[in-house]
């Protein structure tokens, strides 16, 4: 693979990093990252307008663009590629998220930020705390069908109401792991609930 002569110094410095990081080089990877973290993670901030999610979106990135390393192809500079990667992966979450926003309604407020499951009772009257209890109840049963290491993340963080850092210090994971594995959680639990929306509407 040869370089493109219209390089900058700074991409043909990442062309070398991509090559090495093809051979499995780990430090490649490491610095490619370092290099980029932070610019991947204020540009998914400006898109998605949710740090967690932001960070999120940074995981995604850098484990799409390292699972398709030798997709890549020096027509254009890494960055100009890591980019485009993170900007989709944006658009895709933002799509998702607009699609999930009912089915989802329970586990994060207006903002995109994590609430609770669990009930208030002191701001709901007993008619809305029943139908708030059956939400749950039903939510659970779904939760319980994931598989045991996303059925535990959402456990931990949506009715136990740990922080990332407790979660990340009781299952013993680095938190960036517990902030990428959650995310992939929430994912799968949207899309398990929009399955049963649809199936319940074929039976009508």
């Amino acid at each position: 693979m040869e370089v493109n002569p219209n390089f900058s110094a700074n991409a043909k410095n990442d062309f070398n990093l991509v090559c090495r990081a093809k051979e499995g080089e780990q430090k490649a990877f490491a610095e490619l990252m370092q290099r980029y973290k932070e610019s991947i993670y204020f540009m998914s901030l400006k898109m998605v307008n949710n740090k967690d999610d932001a960070m999120d979106m940074t995981v995604e990135t850098f484990g799409k663009a390292f699972e398709n390393i030798e997709k890549y192809k020096p027509d254009f500079a890494f960055s100009t590629w890591l980019f485009r990667i993170a900007t989709n992966n944006c658009i895709d979450f933002i799509r998702k998220k607009r699609l999930n926003v009912v089915s989802m309604d329970s586990m994060v407020d207006d903002e995109g930020d994590d609430r609770p499951l669990q009930i208030r009772s002191d701001t709901l009257d007993p008619e809305e705390i029943s139908i708030k209890k059956q939400q749950n109840e039903k939510l659970k049963d779904i939760v319980d069908k994931l598989p045991s290491r996303y059925r535990t993340l959402i456990i931990l963080r949506y009715f136990d109401e740990l922080s990332y850092e407790e979660i990340a210090n009781q299952l013993d994971l680095p938190l960036g792991t517990v902030k990428a594995q959650l995310f992939r959680a929430r994912d799968l639990l949207s899309n398990v609930m929009n399955q049963k929306k649809k199936n319940l509407r074929s039976d009508f």
